[in-house]
């Protein structure tokens, strides 16, 4: 590997250097974490085997939400579902999440747009505009914390977060439509909880994008802002240019917005959402990674990553006739979607071989394995710490979190 491609992927030895020094530091507020979940987890712990890697047990679960999306495309396809009579049991089955335990960040970020497909398809939004809103709204706190992280160097769980109740909310509405049919989000709110003087005749299919809005601008947001704001604060750091780093979700999010509600835009009325969340989990996935590789080795916030360009190119082509141009085919706009997916994956795969190689060669470490305790796959003796420090790294900077 050359030396300006080290540097600019933040793999140089000057940047590798720091991972000898990290520390993991998080803060989990979840009771159901404290009191509950992390028994299972200190429990399932024990009976995996000591050789496998934190980041094998992640990636074996994110083959669960592949295994999901496939079946997904087999099983319910339009997205949608049978449509709920009263009384009538709905016979779909729900893509029940079996992932253990959420190791955060990079494997998370790929499946922010997977695994949201499935509550897409759960709540019978089908590949329209909501659809695609409750598909792709959880890159929003995901970038954020990830922000967050790279500026506090820690990792905040507040009392109510994505990765233990989100997750427990998300497998509960699953299993309510794997039982009812996800025509059962239609019915008006009030027939399940009275009160129609508070809820009229809304359904949770009308309030579940202002309850996602809501949440995120009013529970997440503020305080990942505050604690970034404070911990500037506290180095002596100006705050303003941190806000010039929300660039590439700004322009991720606006570029989406743009590109699927094009009334130009053929991609959701021709039943493409999937292909697409498929494509966006790349990007996303390189976006936030990137972010959190700068993070471990102090290097500067990267504000751009090329798989976005792409992504823009498809707001632009979508939105042609508004400027006087002829618009695009939907067979033309469907290849370009393939053509991004395959761009997509192959230079997200190309990345993350050479980033991960080159960890795992500066620190002696293996990707999906861990060596004996105390030596190497050579033989030699291990430093003090270099275990830990290697399951950390192999988790993409995260380890086993500890139950308290």
């Amino acid at each position: 590997m050359g030396k300006n491609t080290a540097a600019a992927e933040c793999v140089s030895d000057e940047a590798l250097a720091h991972l000898k020094s990290y520390k993991y530091s998080s803060i989990d507020k979840s009771l159901i974490s404290r009191y509950i979940l992390k028994h299972y987890w200190n429990g399932f712990v024990e009976l995996l085997p000591l050789w496998l890697a934190p980041n094998m047990v992640t990636l074996l679960g994110f083959f669960f939400i592949l295994g999901n999306v496939a079946l997904l495309e087999v099983v319910m396809p339009d997205l949608v579902g049978p449509v709920l009579n009263h009384g009538q049991r709905g016979r779909e089955t729900s893509a029940e999440n079996r992932d253990i335990k959420r190791a955060r960040h990079g494997i998370d970020s790929l499946n922010c747009t997977l695994g949201s497909l499935l509550e897409t398809a759960a709540m019978g939004y089908g590949a329209t505009k909501t659809g695609t809103f409750t598909a792709l709204i959880p890159c929003l706190p995901m970038f954020f914390s990830t922000w967050e992280t790279y500026h506090t160097h820690t990792l905040y769980l507040g009392y109510f977060n994505g990765p233990t109740e989100g997750l427990i909310l998300a497998c509960s509405i699953m299993l309510i439509s794997g039982y009812y049919g996800p025509g059962v989000w239609s019915l008006p709110v009030a027939d399940y909880f009275g009160h129609p003087e508070i809820f009229g005749t809304y359904s949770m299919r009308e309030l579940w994008v202002p309850i996602l809005i809501f949440s995120f601008f009013t529970a997440h947001l503020p305080a990942c802002v505050t604690n970034v704001v404070k911990a500037r604060r506290e180095k002596n750091l100006p705050v303003a240019p941190v806000f010039l780093e929300w660039t590439p979700i700004v322009v991720f999010t606006g570029a989406t917005g743009a590109w699927l509600y094009s009334p130009y835009s053929t991609l959701l009325k021709e039943n493409h959402l999937c292909l697409f969340c498929l494509t966006m989990s790349f990007v996303f996935g390189r976006m936030t990674t990137k972010i959190i590789l700068a993070h471990l080795t102090r290097q500067p916030f990267p504000y751009w990553t090329l798989l976005i360009t792409p992504l823009v190119g498809g707001a632009v082509l979508a939105n042609l006739p508004f400027v006087g141009f002829t618009p695009f085919d939907a067979n033309t706009e469907y290849y370009y979607l393939w053509a991004y997916f395959v761009f997509a994956f192959v230079l997200y795969f190309r990345w993350a071989f050479l980033v991960i190689g080159r960890i795992c060669e500066f620190l002696g470490i293996n990707c999906l394995t861990i060596p004996p305790k105390g030596r190497d796959k050579e033989g030699e003796k291990q430093g003090p710490g270099k275990l830990e420090l290697e399951k950390r790294i192999a988790n993409g900077g995260t380890g086993v979190r500890k139950a308290d």
